[in-house]
């Protein structure tokens, strides 16, 4: 029997969640910096990590870090590969603090990169979710082997749609949808498309009371 599919949602505000901005070769960039998976305690899908399997994990994405850029999603997939069109971040360090993993991601200029940053700059509280594999203990939910393969950024799980999926979905059906899209497609070109994004995101969230 394969390693089991794993997968940990945390709350903005249970990952300690923090936004800032970085200067990198002249360009700003857009961060998000928390808890990535927690250890040593029972989740909200009955496992538990052990801080070894944690760190040990931290420390082979760290060493992957080095050799390939390791990219997030918006929303998680149900499998371990990693959608182009739907990345909008990477990852850029992990590192071990008391029992938990933290983590720092960069947000990218890809068409979801940028609805995320609108969305982050807009007041949406968005959370994170580690995405990885190992086995699972049947009679104390004790996980082993564990392997971080990455971390997406998703809603607060207790809504009922992810924000980036309800607002990508809400694009396409809206009249100026497309047009938005196409826009996140061109925004790192222009300071002007940049700020025309975020009034027209903004806008969106707005229709989509979300």
């Amino acid at each position: 029997m394969g390693q089991l599919y794993l997968r940990e949602n945390l709350t903005f505000e249970a990952a300690k969640m923090t936004i800032s901005e970085g200067e990198e070769n002249g360009k700003k960039s857009l961060y998000m910096e928390g808890i990535c998976i927690q250890g040593d305690v029972k989740n909200a899908n009955e496992r538990v990590y052990p801080v070894r399997q944690i760190a040990e994990a931290v420390d082979t994405l760290n060493e992957q870090i080095k050799v390939c850029s390791v990219l997030g999603e918006v929303d998680h997939p149900d499998d371990l590969k990693i959608n182009l069109d739907r990345v909008c971040h990477m990852i850029t360090n992990m590192w071990m603090d008391g029992p938990n993993g933290y983590g720092k991601l960069k947000i990218l200029p890809t068409p979801m990169g940028e609805l995320v940053k609108t969305m982050l700059q807009s007041g949406v509280r968005l959370g994170v979710s580690s995405r990885g594999s190992g086995n699972v203990d049947p009679h104390n939910g004790h996980v082993s082997d564990f392997e971080i393969v990455t971390v997406d950024v998703v809603a607060q799980p207790s809504a009922p749609n992810a924000y980036p999926k309800a607002i990508y979905e809400g694009m396409m059906n809206m009249k100026y949808g497309h047009h938005i899209l196409e826009m996140a497609r061109e925004s790192g070109k222009s300071g002007k498309i940049q700020k025309y994004l975020k009034d027209e995101v903004s806008r969106l969230i707005r229709d989509l009371k979300i």
